[in-house]
């Protein structure tokens, strides 16, 4: 009998199997060569989006606001907050109010750490807790304030000055009294500046010490957990600079800190007990700083330049990123929740990117009182008398 018929059966379906093969073959193929010319098109619309300056907008809504003299604003939990020198209240974008709290003070200074904010009177004695939902505690302190920090479970440390001795307090989101500590000026030095971590757990302290006619700084860590309760006072670690003045330290993560001083910039970093990590000399004197939990920006003089005035952005290892110069009067300066850099003064406004590109840039003739950016090309625009949602064009 003849095996012919099987082998061609056989030719056949090796035949098919290579079709399938090269079928195959030329789908993939197209699926790749669309992959590839999609991804150009979103690389070349991501260049155009980063590269591309803007000077117009649409207004998209407008909800007219009354202030009170003195209004400020900030970004709070995805709202607006408003606060001046008779009360604090939450508005939502379209100017809506979720909650308010009255109040009389004569210099209103606000901390805000994630969904909680507290806001005092500088040298008063009172302190009001926050969340997003509402009103949660207030504190009467026996001293008067200088600076209050908030953790993001309502945690709140305070710092008073008087008779020449520092007092740190601290207090739960209700009000209710924690600990407290004395920092003698005759031992330790002059309390400047202090910084809670995110979590509550770690705290740092900038003291100046004038003793013996030199000019001192030390910054001192405490540890409110298991680690800090086997030290001295909770204080894990300490660092002392001679001829330095440090009045600015801040925790920009929950473990990573900066210390800003007149001549330098010093970060650590540290689970339970933070170490220096990165020292910055600077050659000239700071005209102004900003910060959030990527970036640190000290804004200089701009000598010898046609602009004005020159940023160094830092990333929160100590390097540099991005020197931007810039030539606008600003009244302000500070990052968005999308890590653009805001500058602004009350009749115009500039927006760079951490590249250093001019996103938007453009004047007004209604002052402008701040900026808070939603998404993609989509501000919250606060004017004299209105909230306004924008789209730049």
């Amino acid at each position: 009998m003849s095996n012919r018929p099987y082998q061609l059966v056989e030719q056949q379906v090796d035949q098919l199997e290579e079709k399938i093969k090269v079928h195959r073959m030329r789908i993939l193929k197209l699926v790749l060569a669309v992959a590839v010319f999609l991804l150009i098109v979103a690389g070349c619309l991501y260049y155009i989006y980063e590269n591309t300056t803007y000077t117009e907008y649409q207004v998209l809504e407008r909800a007219e606001r009354s202030d009170s003299d003195g209004s400020r604003f900030e970004a709070f939990g995805g709202n607006i907050l408003k606060y001046s020198y008779d009360g604090v209240s939450c508005l939502d974008t379209g100017n809506r109010q979720i909650w308010s709290q009255t109040y009389e003070m004569q210099s209103p200074m606000v901390d805000i750490c994630e969904n909680y904010v507290a806001i005092a009177d500088r040298d008063g004695k009172r302190i009001y807790i926050m969340d997003t939902e509402g009103p949660r505690g207030s504190v009467e302190t026996r001293r008067p304030i200088s600076q209050i920090q908030v953790a993001n479970q309502g945690m709140i440390a305070v710092l008073m000055q008087e008779n020449g001795t520092g007092y740190i307090e601290l207090y739960d989101r209700d009000g209710n009294y924690l600990a407290e500590g004395e920092l003698h000026t005759k031992k330790m030095g002059y309390p400047l500046s202090i910084a809670v971590s995110n979590d509550g757990r770690k705290m740092a302290v900038s003291m100046l010490d004038l003793n013996e006619g030199i000019v001192k700084s030390t910054v001192l860590f405490y540890n409110f957990g298991s680690v800090g309760q086997n030290e001295i006072d909770n204080i894990v670690s300490s660092y002392s600079y001679s001829d330095r003045v440090i009045p600015k330290v801040e925790f920009l993560t929950n473990d990573i800190a900066v210390a800003v001083g007149d001549t330098g910039m010093i970060f650590y970093e540290g689970n339970q007990k933070p170490v220096e990590t990165q020292k910055i000399e600077l050659e000239q004197e700071i005209r102004s700083l900003f910060y959030n939990g990527h970036y640190v920006g000290l804004v200089y003089e701009n000598e010898n330049s046609k602009d004005s005035y020159l940023i160094d952005l830092y990333n929160t290892k100590g390097t540099r990123e991005q020197q931007i110069p810039f030539s606008m009067e600003y009244e302000s300066i500070s990052l968005l929740q999308n890590d653009e850099i805001c500058i602004l003064n009350n009749l115009e406004c500039s927006i760079y990117n951490v590249r250093g590109k001019l996103r938007f840039h453009s004047n007004f003739e209604e002052d402008i009182y701040g900026l808070i950016h939603q998404s993609g090309h989509k501000y919250i625009l606060l004017k004299e008398g209105a909230t306004e949602k924008i789209l730049l064009k």
